[in-house]
């Protein structure tokens, strides 16, 4: 039986459809995805993931722990608040998961995918030898993303006069404890928004609240619509543990300095590096009718051998038009072909992301 976060009651009553996803039962839509993606895109929607893994980071040597740990820096994070996206890699320099990081009081706390949670706490428990620090799962808490250009003036009237003074102060990436609440200034969706973490025992009246403050519920698929949209990977299809950050578009997340600074997968990363010989991720646009699905193959030309495939693709609710994320090798421009069923199909590649704040990104 799958689990279960505690807004599964409030789910079926706002007649969600519920899917399996990394061993939970989620909302994949309640009726209508394209409303819903539409909803965060015009307004403000709300996603319940409380089925992410929420992990507090604390002890004397916190810091040094986590600057080995992940291939970006928290020593970047200078006073508590703020935040830092980053890659937590094997030795071989595959990402092993992505997740934000945030800088606490008593040390940090980071969120990581759920259907990677048990291989995470296993990892992150292994690498703690020599450590002074301690790993904390915190499954008394919950979480909702609320996204959307009218996200943070509804969510403040929501979260009234104790923390909705804390969610207007915040900085884009910056989250703030206020009592026993987390409010982040973070999400992925491509749209401004808050990430807010609670007490379990507190989710489903709050998320009531959010209902009253006319923020509609959104499911799966509208989220998997707009971070594609976003360009934002997703663990799983655009980097897994067998690719790595050079090659999954997040080669910005990896801090080289200080040069002594070790971290795990760092030597790896350096040999891949001096090497030059791996693919890259590319954004694509089809010009015709057709959607562009994972899996399927790129072509340079239109009789040539594959030279990549796709990774998430998609049809873009706000473009009204397929998109896809591609990983490639060798040399690619201003086009490439599709494969698709059994037809080989013309598209446009495009810098990403396709979309930011609602608006179109390319020509």
């Amino acid at each position: 039986m799958a689990k279960q976060t505690p807004l599964f009651d409030a789910h079926i009553d706002a007649g969600a459809k519920m899917v399996d996803f990394g061993g939970w039962d989620m909302p994949i839509n309640y009726g209508s995805q394209l409303a819903e993606h539409q909803q965060v895109r015009e307004d403000a929607g709300m996603f319940d993931v409380s089925h992410m893994t929420i992990v507090d980071i604390q002890g004397a040597e916190a810091t040094e722990y986590l600057r080995y740990l992940l291939a970006n820096d928290v020593a970047k994070l200078a006073t508590p608040g703020k935040a830092l996206y980053s890659a937590m890699l094997n030795e071989q320099a595959g990402v092993l998961d992505d997740l934000i990081v945030y800088k606490m009081v008593d040390g940090y706390r980071t969120v990581v995918n759920c259907a990677t949670r048990e291989k995470d706490l296993a990892w992150m428990q292994q690498q703690c030898a020599g450590f002074a620090v301690e790993i904390i799962e915190r499954d008394d808490l919950s979480m909702l993303a609320v996204q959307g250009p009218q996200a943070i003036e509804k969510a403040t009237v929501a979260l009234g006069k104790i923390h909705g003074p804390v969610a207007n102060q915040l900085n884009p990436f910056q989250g703030l404890a206020s009592e026993d609440w987390f409010i982040a200034r973070t999400g992925y969706t491509g749209e401004d928004g808050l990430e807010i973490i609670l007490p379990a025992t507190a989710v489903v009246a709050f998320w009531a609240r959010l209902l009253d403050a006319e923020i509609k519920p959104c499911g799966l698929g509208a989220r998997d619509t707009l971070r594609l949209e976003a360009g934002m990977n997703l663990y799983g299809n655009d980097m897994t543990e067998l690719t790595h950050p050079l090659e999954s578009a997040m080669a910005w997340t990896i801090a080289w300095t200080p040069e002594d600074r070790e971290f795990i997968g760092r030597a790896a990363l350096t040999e891949i590096k001096a090497k030059q010989a791996y693919g890259k991720l590319v954004g694509l646009v089809l010009e015709q009718r057709g959607v562009m699905r994972t899996h399927q193959k790129v072509h340079l030309s239109e009789d040539g051998p594959a030279i990549g495939e796709l990774t998430s693709g998609t049809f873009s609710p706000t473009l009204q038009q397929s998109i896809a994320m591609a990983r490639v090798t060798g040399t690619i421009k201003d086009s490439c072909f599709i494969e698709i069923r059994g037809k080989m199909l013309p598209v446009k590649i495009v810098k990403l992301p396709f979309v930011r704040n609602g608006k179109k990104q390319f020509d």
